[in-house]
């Protein structure tokens, strides 16, 4: 890379937390105007290494090596910054002046409690001596820039009154206010629907363009990267395994680690039986596995036989309040659920897929009466469950179970995960002894790639892959005959989502479960699912074959879920 177009150089970082070393020798530039992409798994060091050069690690962390941004202000004496060795007055100096920072998860890098220009305009008085008046003339032009709607309502929102997107254009708008030099982009899509994703990655693109943004873009997604980075940096246990231009890496990876994070994406042609996963790889150092396009036969759909319905779902309405009277009457509801109307297959798995809102989560929840419906019906094996009293629905509650999205906060942290994955058997009194139900749950833990000595560990001395298993165990250990998966994946570094994806067509396999599958991602809901549904506003825009539907898509909105999934082009 030409010196004098780089723009910022790191030279042997290395981060320490309390003796155990989770950085190690990393090296790369990032030249003036271009974007640079770290890929790795959740661990793998890639935020850590980033955080380093903001000064927001905790006080235990010891960092050493060199980072050093370069400015051109026509002062020559502060045209080089180190920034390892800047003290925390020196950070808030260059803090969202000379490099910015998005994070992650929109919802909670706002504060709650004030206004969104407000909290924009607080960011560009800190660095600028500048009146009201011309900071909330600025913050409403960067608003408009970033292509927030009604500038001026969002300028006096709170963050809740805001969708998902809004609050990521708006934590952007925040990262611009002092026009740094640097953007880190930490997982900025990662909580978003893809949709939302595209129109957030081509927002970036647009600004780097025209504000000669240098970007340092944090993600676990290659596909998500192929659509940004000029370079890319891919980390693994804390080193840099892999760097070089995008298409190199892109196109002709070297190391397994990189070739195995291609290959466990869902295809978007065809269906194989198996992901690859990045353990695959590892182990087989690359040389004996596929390429990432599947060669596999495309999977033959179960064939529906309207005798073998075990789900039927007719006229179903979920309303919620959304405003009231003095009173406490309602006066307005929201159709979450609007007049839907399906059919589930014994032994088949319906993808249910739309974008954040639309009603799907609330949909399987009605399914279970975890909400209740205004109106319509479901039958499970030819039982009304609206008709069913508390202790006769409790009775069936064992043969329909649920698997949430988030397995951090589906776990009872005092509960060891052995207690967790146990205590449905004591609930309905499954198993003659406590060492008979104990014994079950190993067998079942070790049929979810759980090691049989973790059974008295608790929840936080696992990864979110390994949380997921115990989820996965908790919700199968009753033998149900319907599994519904809301957003079990979602959450998950794509190699850990390959390796869940097939498990749960390793137990479908041999179990004959049911599956119905929400994801807002139509990829994996295309790998996964023999049909799907589509839906939008609450209401069922369409349903069809998986291969039917992503093929041959009836609706244009399901043409703009499939356009925006992220692409490499191999």
């Amino acid at each position: 890379m030409d010196e004098e177009n780089t723009i910022l150089e790191v030279r042997d970082l290395t981060v320490t937390f309390d003796h155990r070393t989770v950085v190690e020798k990393v090296n790369y530039s990032l030249a003036s105007g271009k974007t640079l992409g770290i890929v790795g798994e959740s661990g793998s060091g890639k935020s850590v290494s980033t955080l380093a050069l903001m000064g927001l690690l905790p006080k235990n962390a010891t960092v050493s090596g060199s980072a050093i941004l370069r400015r051109d202000n026509g002062d020559q004496k502060k045209k080089n910054v180190e920034l390892l060795s800047l003290d925390e007055e020196g950070f808030r100096d260059i803090r969202g002046n000379l490099i910015s920072m998005i994070f992650q998860e929109p919802m909670t890098s706002l504060n709650p409690v004030h206004r969104c220009g407000k909290q924009v305009m607080e960011m560009l008085q800190q660095h600028e001596n500048v009146s009201d008046a011309e900071a909330r003339k600025r913050t409403l032009e960067l608003f408009e820039e970033v292509l927030l709607p009604r500038p001026e309502k969002i300028f006096d929102s709170y963050p809740h009154e805001i969708s998902g997107g809004q609050k990521q254009r708006v934590i952007i708008a925040m990262a611009l206010i002092c026009k740094p030099q640097v953007i880190i982009a930490d997982e900025p899509t990662t909580a978003l629907d893809v949709t939302v994703q595209k129109t957030i990655l081509d927002l970036l693109r647009q600004l780097q363009k025209r504000h000669n943004l240098s970007i340092i873009f944090i993600t676990h997604d290659l596909g998500v990267v192929a659509n940004i980075a000029d370079d890319i940096a891919v980390m693994y246990h804390g080193e840099i395994v892999e760097y070089g231009p995008a298409n190199n890496i892109l196109h002709n990876p070297q190391h397994p680690y990189t070739r195995g994070l291609l290959a466990c994406r869902p295809p978007l042609e065809g269906r194989p039986e198996r992901l690859h996963t990045v353990s695959d790889f590892l182990s087989a150092q690359g040389e004996q596995l596929a390429p990432p396009t599947p060669s596999t036969p495309q999977r033959e759909n179960k064939k529906a036989s309207p005798d073998d319905i075990i789900l039927s779902v007719r006229n179903l309405n979920v309303a919620f309040p959304i405003e009231k009277n003095f009173f406490g009457k309602t006066k307005k509801v929201l159709n979450a659920v609007d007049d839907i109307n399906f059919d589930v297959m014994r032994g088949e798995t319906l993808g249910l897929v739309g974008e954040s809102g639309c009603g799907k989560t609330t949909l399987g929840r009605a399914l279970l009466r975890l909400v209740d419906s205004a109106s319509g019906n479901v039958t499970f094996n030819g039982q009304r469950l609206d008709t069913l009293s508390k202790s006769a629905l409790r009775q069936l509650r064992p043969k329909m179970q649920i698997i949430f999205q988030d397995p951090y906060s589906s776990l009872n942290p005092r509960l060891t995960i052995g207690q967790a994955i146990m205590e449905p058997l004591a609930v309905y009194s499954k198993g003659t002894s406590n060492a008979s139900r104990r014994d079950k749950v190993i067998d079942l833990m070790q049929r979810v790639g759980l090691e049989p000595g973790w059974f008295d560990r608790y929840p936080h001395e696992f990864s979110g892959g390994q949380r997921q298993r115990v989820c996965i165990a908790r919700a199968l250990v009753l033998n149900p005959e319907l599994v519904i998966c809301d957003e079990s994946v979602s959450a998950l570094d794509v190699s850990v989502q390959a390796q869940v994806l097939n498990l749960l067509n390793e137990l479908k396999a041999d179990f004959g479960y049911t599956y119905i599958f929400i994801s807002h991602d139509l990829s994996v809901v295309h790998f996964i699912s023999d049909r799907i549904m589509v839906m939008r506003s609450g209401r069922k825009i369409e349903l069809a074959d998986a291969d039917q539907l992503f093929n041959n898509p009836e609706s244009d909105y399901t043409r703009q879920l499939i356009d925006a999934i992220p692409r490499i082009d191999l």
